[in-house]
């Protein structure tokens, strides 16, 4: 059994990287040698959603990482907020970097501990979330490095008619971000962001490929684990016409993909990576209503 973590072993971690960068970490929820959830949300300018964003992921999550990327909307005051609400569960970050929200996990790692990746544009069902907690808390997917579960990356939401449309996963691609940090001995090399690059160098019995792919054992109608994805939509009011582009596509470029997005003008406009992997399949209609059930 990991050792449990206190309050001065995780800010020995997090100080140890040699900068002035300080991080204080809630720890009354999670004591880190039995097993808990940590859902961290990386966001900037996502003040249309996130608010409900975090309300539906609140009790599934024994801790709530909120970590904020230089907003110029109203998104921290929010964010604030919300740690304001819940300051036994939540801690509120501001980073310049989103390199930097990886560091927040570093003392995770080794511990019965799932992290439970969340974006502000990402809304998930609360109430199937409360009995997937039961099944993971109980072990059901121990044996696993990550769990996958049914999204729809929606370009229109009609509030009023409890109606969203798009295109569902499968057959467009996952976004649900839900690790077992107990398979990893560490995490080196270069990572963009939290829970994307890097080395994971994993524990005997696990491997990059040991995976539940929830969305291709349950229909949508069905899943314990599922998410309307507003990737198409506006999520700020400091946004401009144009879609935006995600963390990967921004800090991750080749040279030929400035050089194209540079001089764009003498291309033919390139597919996005959004279009390329969010709009597979045939477009659907879905009801909106369990997403928006619980009270914020």
């Amino acid at each position: 059994m990991p050792q449990a973590l206190t309050l001065s072993s995780i800010s020995y971690l997090l100080s140890s990287k040699g900068d002035s960068t300080s991080y204080e970490l809630p720890i009354t929820n999670c004591d880190y040698s039995s097993k808990c959830i940590v859902g961290i949300f990386l966001v900037r300018n996502e003040e249309r959603f996130v608010e409900r964003a975090v309300s539906n992921v609140l009790d599934f999550c024994d801790q709530l990482l909120l970590v904020d990327h230089e907003s110029s909307d109203r998104t921290v005051s929010i964010l604030q907020q919300l740690q304001h609400s819940y300051p036994e569960k939540i801690s509120l970050h501001q980073i310049q970097h989103p390199s930097e929200s990886q560091d927040l996990l570093q003392p995770f790692i080794g511990t019965p501990t799932w992290i439970f990746g969340v974006d502000g544009d990402e809304l998930y069902d609360s109430e199937r979330l409360v009995t997937f907690r039961q099944r993971i808390l109980a072990g059901e997917f121990d044996e696993y490095w990550m769990v996958l579960g049914n999204v729809l990356h929606v370009d229109d939401l009609n509030k009023a008619a409890n109606q969203a449309s798009g295109y569902l996963a499968p057959p467009s691609r996952s976004i649900t971000k839900l690790y077992n940090f107990i398979a990893i001995d560490a995490w080196p090399g270069k990572t963009l962001e939290r829970l994307h690059g890097g080395q994971p160098q994993f524990k005997f019995g696990f491997h990059e490929q040991k995976k539940r792919l929830l969305q291709h054992e349950c229909s949508w109608e069905e899943s314990p684990l599922r998410c309307l994805h507003l990737c198409f939509l506006k999520r700020s009011s400091v946004e401009t016409g144009t879609e935006r582009s995600n963390i990967m596509e921004i800090y991750n470029q080749s040279f030929l993909s400035w050089i194209k997005k540079k001089f764009r003008f003498l291309f033919p406009k390139p597919v996005s990576w959004k279009q390329q992997y969010y709009q597979r399949g045939s477009h659907q209609t879905v009801d909106t209503a369990p997403f928006f059930k619980k009270e914020i």
